[in-house]
């Protein structure tokens, strides 16, 4: 399971460092996507197959479906950990996310999310967690 929050920062050749404690749950090849939000998801192979066996299944003369798969697909990248303990991110994937220079890697549960500081600062914010709980509490999680 993924943990945590890092800080850190692209070189010029857009790599960035990914933390040992995911590495060690990443393993040395791993997939980097786009994400909800404005960020990147990264996933461990096994997550990735998964969620790719998912989006197989997804029926292709569904329109939303089509787009789901697409958005996921089309910018996907297999990346594999230099011997410094970074990443290439690929430049349509930093352009998505805006990473030009300092990031931020979070784990949530599966997977781990990478955004560039910036928009993570401005968008990610627990001022409504009390209407955000009761929402979950609705889905059935609660605590």
């Amino acid at each position: 399971m993924f943990m945590g929050e890092y800080n850190h920062t692209l070189d010029a050749k857009g790599r960035l460092i990914v933390p040992a404690k995911f590495r060690e749950d990443l393993g040395d090849e791993f997939t980097v996507t786009k994400g909800m939000d404005g960020c990147l998801f990264v996933f461990p192979m096994k997550e990735w197959e998964s969620f790719e066996e998912k989006l197989h299944t997804l029926p292709m003369i569904d329109k939303e479906a089509r787009q789901f798969t697409r958005f996921f697909l089309a910018g996907a990248a297999g990346v594999e950990v230099d011997k410094s303990g970074r990443i290439l991110i690929p430049g349509v994937l930093r352009e998505f996310a805006g990473i030009t220079k300092d990031a931020v890697l979070i784990g949530v549960g599966s997977r781990v999310e990478i955004w560039s500081k910036e928009r993570y600062d401005g968008t990610v914010t627990y001022e409504d967690m009390d209407e955000i709980a009761k929402h979950m509490t609705e889905l059935g999680i609660g605590i």
